[in-house]
């Protein structure tokens, strides 16, 4: 019997296989990858840990022509099963950038390897914003073809992960330093977090006018996330923020001044070594 998962939760090695995959095989404009999840079912909760790819062809013209191979997928599922037994297909992944006509059918195909498959839409050209977007099928009526439902998806890392995506990032890096690395970094996180304040004020304004219903998960999750907020206004909170700022232009007020006198005593030091007789 399928069971409808309440979250699931994709591992770093799984957005670096996809975003491998769709740089090695995506060949044109409009094209995407397909290949399938793996993992394990910890209560309603899915963990996808690893991935590959299966070779996949599709009609853009007609969705309804697309071609996956059964039988790679299948000696893949063996060779994986006797590497790791607890890593077992939880679901499939495309490129995406969106749902298409054809993924309900294989979607329904990909039953036969595991009975609540997942399909998570992994953005490979990191266009911003959560790079992962997950969905399950939902059938109420027999006789019409499932519908697709969204699934809260998260991004997390064992311990190990977390070294190794570290040193990955470490790798890659430009030469200009981690300070204009960290400072890109806020910039995108606040952009990614506008976003979502926005998403959240667009729903808020739609259930005040009417067009949708409320969900009392979101309007919790809202009033706890105000509730955590700190009070600016009060002096407290002003006396912290002035503080810290103090610490930091200290910090930056030294820094440029141990800076400065090093770049004097050099220069003296060189200008005393070109005026010493040889």
């Amino acid at each position: 019997m399928a069971v409808a998962p309440e979250q699931v939760i994709v591992h770093p090695l799984v957005l670096l296989s996809v975003v491998d995959h769709y740089q090695r095989a995506a060949l044109g404009p409009g094209k995407r990858v397909v290949g399938i999840l793996l993992g394990n079912w910890t209560g309603r909760t899915v963990h996808i840990t690893n991935s590959y790819a299966v070779p996949f062809e599709e009609n853009e013209a007609d969705p309804t022509v697309w071609y996956l191979d059964h039988n790679y997928l299948e000696n893949m599922s063996e060779l994986y099963k006797k590497i790791n037994a607890k890593e077992r297909p939880v679901g499939w992944y495309h490129s995406g950038p969106k749902l298409r006509a054809s993924d309900v059918k294989i979607h329904t195909t990909l039953r036969e390897y595991c009975t609540s498959p997942v399909l998570c839409i992994i953005d490979a050209k990191c266009s911003g914003g959560m790079p992962v977007q997950a969905y399950h099928a939902l059938q109420e009526d027999p006789s019409q073809p499932p519908t697709f439902a969204h699934v809260p998806s998260f991004l997390e890392a064992d311990e190990p992960e977390a070294v190794g995506v570290e040193h990955l990032l470490r790798d890659l890096r430009g030469p200009s330093g981690s300070l204009t690395h960290a400072v890109s970094t806020k910039i995108k996180s606040l952009a990614e977090l506008d976003a979502q304040l926005g998403d959240l004020d667009a729903y808020l304004q739609a259930v005040v006018e009417g067009r949708l219903p409320v969900r009392q998960e979101i309007v919790g999750g809202a009033q706890d996330m105000f509730n955590l907020l700190p009070d600016v206004h009060s002096r407290t909170s002003k006396m912290a923020l002035t503080v810290k700022t103090n610490d930091q232009m200290a910090m930056v007020y030294v820094s440029a001044l141990a800076r400065a006198v090093i770049a004097v005593n050099d220069l003296i030091a060189n200008k005393a070594q070109s005026t010493t007789p040889l």
